[in-house]
C-alpha cells in the first residue's frame, strides 16, 4: 500500500513543505470534532461509586448512549476472546480479568494472575498471547480457561534489567499478530531522550518481531518513542499510535513568541504544547519514525505559531538537542508520517472496527484511547478518536468521545482503549475512573 507520491525534501537548515500525500484531506485543527451532543453518563446498579455518584456527563454522537457497564480498577488493554468474553489486563494488579456478558453487568472472573505487568492481549484464533514487561506468553484459550503455558518471546528489557538499574519509564508492552501468526511487540524507550535505548540488545523504542512459533526477536521499526498502539488492519498491515517525546528545543532562526528575538533552542510553553505531534503510523519492515533524532513536524508553516495544524503526511525536523546538524539521522530521508494527533495527547490503545465499523457515517475506521497529557499547559483532554478507513489508509483524527475533563483541567477519566463488541457496541476501558463503559449507538 503506497500511501505517499514521494518524501519531503530538506535544505541544511530546516525542512520545506512536504510533497502532498495522496490520502485524504488533513483536519484543519488539532481534532476534527463532528457534531457531538451532551450525553449522561448512565450508571449500572451497583456501580454508582465515585466518581459516578454524582453525575457525569460526555460529548458522544447524536442519540448514541454510553453506560458504565462495569467498574474494574485500573482497567487498561482490552481483547475479545473467541467465546465473546471480554479480557481486560490490569498490569497493577498483574492480572487479566474476563468480563462475562450477561443481563446487566457482566459477571468477572480472574483469568490470569500472578504475572508481570500484564499489558498488551492479542488472539489468534484460539492463542491467546500476554504481553508481560519482560516476555510474551501464548495459552491455548477455550471455554473461558487458559492452558498450556510457553513463553514466546523472553528476555524483554523492563526495570528489572540489570543495566537500567529499575530506571524504566515505558516497561509496558503491547502486542499484536499479524496475518501469517507473526509476533509484534512494542518496546517503549527507557526515558525522554534515552539515546543509548538504540544500542541496547534487544533494542529499545522499537517494534520488535517474533515468528509465529517464538523465538529470538528483530527489530522491526524503530525510533518508535513508545508505541502502546499496536494493531494489525484490515489488510494485515501493522499500525503504531506512539506517545512522542517532551520538552522539545525550537529548531528554527526565527521570531516565534513576537519578542523581537531569535527563539532557537529556547523550549517555549507555547511551542512544547503543539510540538512534536503524537504520530500515527503505518509500519513497514526496517521503517525508521526518527526518535529521539527527529520529530515529526505538524504545522503547515513550520515555525509559524500561526500556522493551521495538519496531522496527515507530516514531514519529519532534526531534534535540535539530539541532532543539530543532522548526521545521527538524515531527517529529509524519512517517509511522512500517515496520520497523527496532537502533541502529548498520550495515545494508549489501538484498535480497529472492521466493516461495517461504526454505525452512522462512521464505518470502518481506527479507535485510538486517548489518554490525555501529563505536563502540557494547558492540559489536552483525554477522548476516544476515531480514524476513518478508507481505500485502504486511514483519515485524519476525529472526536468520538470526549467530556472527561473539567473547566480547570482536572479529570473524572482517562480512557485507555477502544474496542468494537461483537454486538456492534463500543466498549471503552477507563484506568483513572476504574471502568469500562458501553457505548451504542441508537
Amino acid at each position: 500500500m503506497s500511501l505517499l507520491v514521494g518524501l519531503a525534501g530538506c535544505s541544511s537548515e530546516e525542512p520545506v513543505a512536504p510533497i502532498r500525500p495522496t490520502v485524504p484531506p488533513p483536519s484543519s485543527a488539532v481534532a476534527r470534532v463532528p457534531d457531538l451532543a451532551a450525553t449522561d453518563v448512565r450508571v449500572l446498579d451497583g456501580a454508582g461509586t465515585a466518581p459516578f455518584d454524582g453525575k457525569r456527563r460526555v460529548q458522544a454522537p447524536p442519540g448514541w448512549t454510553v453506560s458504565v457497564w462495569a467498574r474494574i480498577p485500573s482497567a487498561r488493554l482490552l481483547a475479545w476472546a473467541p467465546d465473546r468474553r471480554l479480557l481486560v489486563s490490569r498490569p497493577k494488579f498483574g492480572d487479566v480479568v474476563a468480563l462475562v456478558p450477561g443481563n446487566g453487568a457482566p459477571r468477572q472472573e480472574t483469568l490470569l494472575s500472578g504475572l508481570n505487568q500484564p499489558h498488551g492481549l492479542a488472539f489468534n484464533g484460539d492463542t491467546l498471547y500476554v504481553a508481560e514487561s519482560d516476555q510474551v506468553n501464548a495459552y491455548t484459550y477455550r471455554n473461558g480457561k487458559v492452558s498450556d503455558e510457553r513463553v514466546v518471546v523472553g528476555g524483554l528489557p523492563d526495570d528489572k534489567s540489570p543495566e537500567l538499574r529499575g530506571a524504566y519509564s515505558h516497561a509496558l508492552k503491547s502486542v499484536a499478530i499479524g496475518k501469517d501468526g507473526t509476533i509484534y511487540i512494542s518496546v517503549g524507550s527507557t526515558g525522554n531522550i534515552s539515546e543509548e535505548d538504540r544500542d541496547a540488545s534487544p533494542e529499545r523504542a522499537t517494534i520488535l518481531k517474533a515468528p509465529a512459533a517464538g523465538g529470538e526477536p528483530t527489530v522491526f521499526a524503530r525510533g518508535v518513542r513508545n508505541g502502546t498502539g499496536l494493531a494489525v488492519d484490515p489488510g494485515g498491515a501493522v499500525w503504531t499510535a506512539v506517545n512522542h517525546r517532551d520538552n522539545i528545543e525550537f529548531p528554527y532562526d526565527r521570531d516565534y513568541d513576537g519578542d523581537g528575538r531569535g527563539d532557537r533552542g529556547e523550549v517555549m510553553q507555547s511551542y512544547v504544547n503543539d510540538h512534536p505531534m503524537e504520530q500515527l503510523a503505518r509500519l513497514t519492515e526496517g521503517r525508521e519514525l526518527g526518535w529521539p533524532y527527529c520529530n515529526s513536524e505538524p504545522d503547515l508553516s513550520p515555525g509559524d505559531p500561526e500556522s493551521a495544524l495538519s496531522y496527515t503526511g507530516r514531514p519529519f525536523v532534526r531534534d535540535l538537542q539530539t541532532n543539530p546538524d543532522g548526521a545521527k539521522l538524515d531527517c529529509s530521508k524519512l517517509a511522512p508520517v500517515e496520520q497523527g494527533m496532537g502533541a502529548h495527547s498520550a495515545p494508549l490503545g489501538l484498535s480497529f472496527a472492521v466493516s461495517p465499523g461504526l454505525a452512522g457515517s462512521y464505518g470502518p475506521g481506527a479507535l485510538v484511547g486517548i489518554h490525555g497529557s501529563w505536563n502540557r499547559n494547558p492540559p489536552r483532554p483525554p477522548e476516544v478518536s476515531f480514524f476513518a478507513w478508507r481505500n485502504g489508509t486511514l483519515g485524519p483524527q476525529q472526536t468520538l468521545l470526549t467530556g472527561f475533563q473539567n473547566e480547570d483541567g482536572s479529570r473524572w477519566g482517562r480512557p485507555v482503549m477502544a474496542v468494537q463488541g461483537p454486538d456492534g457496541a463500543l466498549y471503552v476501558s477507563d484506568d483513572h475512573a476504574g471502568a469500562v463503559y458501553r457505548v451504542t449507538a441508537p
